[in-house]
């Protein structure tokens, strides 16, 4: 409870304390990621200096490397050809499929719109014109029976 007279406040923080913490770097994550990287490099001096003391093993390495990424163009490659499948697929299922559905949903709306118009013109119009035409005669004879009871 507060007296009459007293002010409390809810938010006393800082500008630099009401920044969310999911937009500010931990220091751990810093370091980490500087120590990630420098091990990084380490490794790569390292294997470039046992590669060049080693160029039979050196060798032995590229050679299954290159095994490697053939191994990977080709799954790439099937991947590719997968894909452009699939996609003549679709282009056929977009063109012969949902095109003549498409174009019977606009032919029923045109149907559907002609429809509406007629029933508006000819029926509703008609109806709407005859309960205010009565409207305006039961509004008239209450007029005319009010004047008559004074």
């Amino acid at each position: 409870m507060t007296e009459k007279g007293t002010h409390t406040l809810s938010n006393t923080s800082t500008p630099a304390e009401s920044t969310p913490s999911s937009t500010r770097i931990s220091p751990i994550w810093i370091v980490l990621g500087v120590v990630f990287f420098l091990v990084l490099i380490a490794g790569i001096v390292l294997s470039v200096t046992v590669m060049v003391n080693n160029p039979g093993q050196t060798e032995t390495i590229r050679d299954i490397m290159i095994i490697f990424m053939a191994f990977e163009a080709l799954i790439i490659g099937l991947a590719l050809v997968t894909l452009l499948v699939q996609l003549a697929r679709l282009t056929n299922l977009l063109r012969y499929e949902i095109g003549p559905i498409l174009e019977a949903t606009n032919e029923t709306i045109g149907s559907l719109r002609g429809t509406t118009k007629f029933l508006s013109d000819n029926l509703v119009t008609p109806v709407v014109k005859a309960n205010s035409t009565f409207a305006a005669l039961r509004r008239a004879i209450e007029l005319i029976d009010f004047r008559r009871s004074k």
